[in-house]
């Protein structure tokens, strides 16, 4: 097991899509299984590949996709505090709040998420 690749197609049925890249070490191929689940929660690999806890880990915390049998179901990349899966293509950009520790203050403070936008703006006619 090397990896679990996932993405997101928000207009299409099923959404989500799965990809199992699997190497043999022995024969030097590798084998890549796609599913293409109906609902958002598939069955857990772990059983049979024990590192494949980690990869459901971020697909669950990137994505929310409940693997069935797996007990470890942290967020690994996000606060624990966070809200929502950010690699989903309907998570919204702006209105969530930040974290950060204050030095001076010795505590953890949160703030609502600025983004600058003068560097959104391009009078090119062709941005590449």
């Amino acid at each position: 097991m090397v990896d679990i690749v996932c993405a997101d197609f928000p207009g299409k049925t099923p959404r989500i899509s799965l990809i199992y890249v699997l190497l043999s070490i022995k024969y030097n191929q590798r084998i890549n299984i796609f599913l293409k689940p109906q609902k958002i929660q598939i069955r857990s690999i772990t059983q049979i590949f024990k590192n494949a806890s980690w990869f459901e880990r971020e697909a669950w915390d990137m994505f929310g996709i409940l693997f069935k049998n797996n007990n470890d179901l942290r967020r690994i990349l996000t606060d624990y505090g966070f809200t929502g899966h950010p690699l989903r293509k309907d998570f919204p950009l702006t209105g969530f709040y930040e974290l950060f520790f204050n030095d001076s203050l010795k505590i953890i403070k949160s703030s609502p998420v600025s983004l600058a936008q003068e560097y959104r703006k391009f009078n090119f006619p062709l941005p590449w």
